[in-house]
C-alpha cells in the first residue's frame, strides 16, 4: 500500500504539471458550456427554436437553462465528446510512458508493476472526478446566473438528481478513461493510441449502429458496445436521444438505465484489469 500511495502521489504530480491535462479540461468545459448553454441562450433571446438538441421552442429552451435542469445538461455531452477527451487523456498518460521510456525507468528502479500502474489508474480516477465536479459547479453557476438575469426563481436541482448525474458522469468518463488506458498499453504509443481510440469512439461504433438496419444480426453486439451503454445511461437520466427528433449526438435509448449501468461497470473493470495484466506480463521495451 505504501508503494501504491507513493506511485499515486508521483502520478498526480506529473498530471498536475502536464499542460495536456489542463488543455483537455479546458476544452471539455468550453464545449459543455457552449453547447449546453451559450447556443440555446442566444436562440432564446432571439426567440428562435433551439439550434441543437431537440429543436425546443423558446419557452422550453429557458426551462432547460435553469438550475433544475443542470444535472441533465452536465451529462448530455459525456457519452461522445467528453468520452473522447478523457480517452485521449488515458491513452496519453499510459502511452507516453512507453514513448518516453519512463516506464522502463520506473519499473527498474521503483516499485513493482502492480503498484506503479495502480498509481496511474488512481491518479486518472482523481482527474476524472475533478473534471466531473468542476463541470457540475460551472454548469450550476451558469444556470443560476441565467435564472437571475431572466428574473426566474432559482430552484436548485433535487439532491437525488444531482447525485445521479455526477455518478453517471463518473461512470461514463471513467469507462472511457479506462478504455484509453487499455489502448495506450496495447499500442505502446501515445499518438497511435489516441488515433485508434478516437476512431473507435467517434467512427466505428456509429457506423456499426448505422448498419443494423441492413444487418439486423449484429444488433445484439451493437446494443451492448461501450458507447451504446454510455449513451443509454445518459438517455435514461433524461438526455434527448438520437432518433427522437434532433437528439443529442451520442445519447441513446437502446438500453435501460440499470442494464446500461451494469455494462459500464463491466467495461470499466474489464478494461482496467486487462491493461494491468498486459503491463505485468509483457516486456516494457
Amino acid at each position: 500500500m505504501s508503494a501504491l500511495y507513493a506511485s499515486t502521489r508521483a502520478e498526480l504530480l506529473r498530471l498536475r504539471r502536464w499542460p495536456a491535462l489542463w488543455v483537455l479540461l479546458g476544452v471539455w468545459i468550453t464545449l459543455n458550456v457552449t453547447f449546453g448553454y451559450v447556443f440555446d441562450y442566444v436562440a432564446y433571446r432571439r426567440g428562435d427554436a433551439s439550434p441543437i438538441g431537440d429543436g425546443a421552442p423558446p419557452d422550453a429552451l429557458l426551462a432547460g437553462l435553469l438550475p433544475a435542469a443542470a444535472p441533465v445538461t452536465l451529462v448530455q455531452g459525456m457519452p461522445l465528446f467528453g468520452g473522447a477527451l478523457v480517452m485521449i487523456m488515458g491513452a496519453l498518460t499510459v502511452g507516453s510512458g512507453y514513448g518516453w521510456g519512463t516506464w522502463k525507468t520506473v519499473l527498474t528502479q521503483g516499485p513493482g508493476r502492480g503498484a506503479a500502474f495502480g498509481g496511474t489508474l488512481v491518479a486518472l480516477s482523481v482527474f476524472v472526478t475533478g473534471l466531473v465536479l468542476a463541470s457540475a459547479l460551472v454548469d450550476l453557476g451558469i444556470s443560476v446566473g441565467i435564472a437571475v438575469l431572466e428574473g426566474q426563481p432559482v430552484d436548485l436541482p433535487a439532491a437525488g438528481d444531482a447525485v445521479q448525474a455526477v455518478g453517471a458522469g463518473l461512470l461514463v468518463l471513467g469507462m472511457w478513461a479506462a478504455a484509453g488506458v487499455l489502448v495506450g498499453v496495447l499500442t505502446r504509443s501515445p499518438a497511435l493510441g489516441v488515433g485508434l481510440g478516437l476512431v473507435w469512439a467517434l467512427v466505428v461504433e456509429t457506423l456499426l449502429r448505422g448498419v443494423v438496419g441492413v444487418l439486423p444480426g449484429i444488433a445484439p453486439v451493437t446494443d451492448h458496445l461501450p458507447g451504446t451503454a454510455a449513451g443509454s445511461l445518459v438517455g435514461a437520466l433524461g438526455g434527448v436521444a438520437e432518433g427522437t427528433g434532433d437528439g443529442t449526438p451520442g445519447v441513446l435509448d437502446v438500453l435501460g438505465g440499470a442494464t446500461a449501468t451494469g455494462w459500464l461497470v463491466g467495461y470499466l473493470v474489464g478494461f482496467a484489469v486487462l491493461a494491468l495484466l498486459l503491463v505485468r506480463r509483457r516486456d516494457v521495451s
